[in-house]
């Protein structure tokens, strides 16, 4: 008897303190796209979009590469794999890092930044660059597919549907003709990363408008139809019929 219970006290103790050594793993993906998207890659070139996944690639001369987005506000950084192509008598034929991703939902462009070996800087694989002059700094970018993109627009309830997209965790207002440009009225809310939307109520007519973050206007990005302010700024038109 007193060696079962010696027995018990010890299994106790094991599966109490067992869980602390379980060693914490990011969950991997588990899905035939990705396996086909992961055996797609043969060698470092451009981003580009396979099977609903972004595939990034970068050379084996660094010892990290990681990268950041602006939709997640560049608060979180994703670190590349390193992936090895075998011959047929199992010889190393090639190597490089990669990192791959789900296309993000609702969203036309991706803007990020690489970290090679703790530098921040835009990706060398990617020509496609611009450049952040708030922050001050570049970003690489790819343009997604065609999707259908929230936009500014009248809605049938008669409310004007604004929407913005920038950075995530920003305070992001509205202000224009409608307000007599007082940016402090409407604030936007941010209803997914890095997406800010507000329903106003407008009159038939037409309206000029600008998004602030701070104290820096910027214009409506989902809204191609410009127009001029009293003092000369380019701002964002719309026009409610």
């Amino acid at each position: 008897m007193k060696k079962n219970l010696i027995f018990l006290a010890v299994f106790g103790v094991f599966f109490a303190v067992s869980p602390l050594f379980a060693k914490d793993e990011e969950p991997k993906p588990d899905t035939y796209e990705y396996d086909l998207t992961l055996s797609g890659i043969q060698e470092v070139g451009s981003p580009y979009i396979s099977n609903g996944y972004v595939v990034f690639t970068a050379p084996v001369t660094s010892n990290s590469i990681g990268i950041a987005f602006d939709y997640e506000g560049f608060r979180k950084i994703h670190y590349f794999k390193l992936r090895k192509n075998y011959g047929y008598e199992g010889e190393i034929t090639s190597s490089f890092y990669f990192y791959i991703t789900e296309v993000p939902k609702k969203l036309s462009r991706i803007c990020y930044r690489v970290i090679i070996d703790g530098l921040w800087t835009t990706d060398p694989q990617n020509k496609n660059v611009v450049f952040n002059e708030k922050e001050n700094y570049a970003l690489s970018y790819i343009n997604l597919p065609a999707i259908e993109v929230e936009v500014t627009e009248k809605l049938d309830n008669g409310m004007t549907h604004f929407v913005c997209h920038s950075e995530s965790g920003k305070k992001i207002r509205l202000g224009g003709t409608f307000t007599n440009w007082d940016s402090w009225i409407y604030e936007m809310k941010e209803t997914e990363p890095g997406k800010y939307v507000i329903d106003i109520p407008l009159h038939p007519g037409t309206y000029y408008y600008s998004y602030y973050s701070g104290i820096t206007a910027f214009l409506d990005e989902t809204n191609p139809s410009r127009g001029y302010s009293a003092d000369g700024r380019i701002v964002s038109c719309i026009t409610i019929k």
